[in-house]
């Protein structure tokens, strides 16, 4: 049955990808349906708290967007970049590195994504090369921020062998940033010049046709807003404290409940910041809140939501349903070669699409077959497998906002835009990560 409801999800994917889209979401949602009818799997709890915050974070960009603050951060961006028109290829994924390591986790990159895609194309930087590295460092991220799930989790695993957070830091923030620029390296020579590319001219002819009909206060020629620099700094200052309190936990809003100290949640407090920035740029800036939803940002973001209901729905309740399989299949492959743990890791967290949910399946067996533990830390960028398969929101959400049509999942699926620069910069952080522990310790 395992197989058989793996090619159901494959398929869900193959003909979702094809249909480009909503196709995804609503492709995902059929396949949930055969698994569900077909082969009575017992449907997985829907992404709720990812799709809130998607939701969240795409209004908040929507007014920045409305406001014209978008097109202030383009004319800032294009500035610092004119001379060195690939440069954004390298500066934002370092950014999301960034944010993502303070926040802990990747759902923050949702605020950066719109502005990279839109940078890129104004300054005819082909905006696939920045937005699949930047996924990808976000990914990396994960695996060196002190306060990510999936980092916690190792260190409560690890604890009992006298590894503390900062062993793990010392290994995975230097292996990960080192990944980040080769992933920017590798995404820098990918597809074509935006001017050379014949479906992006041809896409640009419905582009330029759809923003005749928008909003042209912004256009070239015309000073920005008085409302975009504003718009700018309140997005911005939503975005440092979502930063700030992931990074100092203490200030977090917390209850005694029961006897026991419940802290407010990330994820939480990024939907109720982005909704706040949300609410003070329309009343600060004046804004007419029926615009918003016109807007290009608005329509990517909507898609993806769309796309990650359907498609993550289906994927979580696959993996869930087949887990003790999947593990039984490659028990044995590590006792025989434990060296070989570290790719297992990775296609655990292809099938799991969580590094925290990999990081605890798979590493209580790593422990109880006698791996070093730091090579097991040397290993834990191995979970940052979740952009194989096209189906993690943040790679829905990066083709969505690429209007341009570069970000592309392809044809045959795993021919993705997001491949290459996430194999070279997992592979990368192992190996330097192994180098690193041998030396350290």
């Amino acid at each position: 049955m395992f197989w058989l409801e793996f090619i159901v999800v494959l398929l869900a994917v193959f003909i979702g990808a094809r249909l480009k889209g909503i196709g995804l979401g609503i492709m995902g949602g059929l396949g949930l349906a055969v698994l569900t009818f077909g082969f009575h799997v017992q449907p997985n709890a829907p992404p709720i708290e990812v799709l809130l915050i998607v939701t969240a974070v795409v209004t908040a960009a929507s007014t920045l967007e409305n406001a014209g603050g978008l097109k202030c951060l383009v004319v800032v961006a294009e500035k610092l970049i004119r001379k060195h028109p690939h440069q954004i290829t390298f500066i934002g994924p370092f950014i999301t590195y960034l944010f993502t390591f303070l926040s802990g986790t990747t759902h923050i990159s949702y605020s950066i994504l719109p502005v990279i895609a839109e940078v890129s194309r104004e300054t005819g930087v082909r905006p696939e090369r920045p937005l699949s590295a930047c996924v990808t460092a976000a990914q990396q991220a994960i695996t060196a921020s002190p306060i990510s799930a999936a980092t916690a989790i190792l260190v409560a695993l690890l604890s009992p062998y006298n590894i503390e957070l900062f062993d793990i830091l010392k290994i995975c923030v230097p292996a990960t940033l080192a990944a980040t620029l080769i992933a920017s390296l590798v995404s820098s020579r990918m597809g074509k010049d935006l001017d050379q590319d014949t479906e992006y001219l041809e896409r640009m002819k419905i582009l330029e046709q759809e923003e005749k009909k928008e909003d042209n206060k912004n256009t070239s020629g015309e000073s920005i807003p008085k409302t975009a620099k504003l718009s700018v700094f309140l997005f911005l200052l939503g975005i440092f404290a979502i930063v700030f309190f992931g990074s100092f936990k203490t200030f977090r809003p917390r209850w005694d409940i029961d006897g026991e100290i419940i802290v407010m949640n990330m994820t939480v407090i990024i939907q109720i910041i982005m909704l706040v920035v949300s609410a003070v740029i329309v009343l600060a800036c004046n804004l007419n809140t029926p615009d918003i939803v016109k807007g290009n940002v608005f329509r990517a973001g909507m898609q993806a939501v769309i796309a990650i209901f359907g498609i993550s729905w289906l994927g979580n309740t696959f993996f869930r349903e087949n887990m003790d399989y999947i593990i039984y299949l490659i028990k044995g492959q590590i006792e025989s070669n434990p060296l070989t743990f570290s790719l297992y890791l990775f296609l655990l967290s292809i099938f799991l699409v969580s590094q925290a949910a990999t990081v605890r399946a798979l590493f209580p067996l790593g422990i109880s077959l006698g791996i070093p533990p730091m090579e097991l830390v040397a290993m834990f960028p191995a979970v940052n497998g979740l952009f194989f398969l096209p189906n993690h929101p943040v790679i829905l959400a990066a083709i969505n906002f690429d209007r341009t049509g570069t970000t592309t999942i392809g044809k045959y699926i795993l021919n993705h835009s997001f491949m290459l620069p996430g194999l070279a910069a997992t592979i990368s952080a192992v190996i330097i990560g192994y180098a690193l522990s041998t030396f350290i310790f």
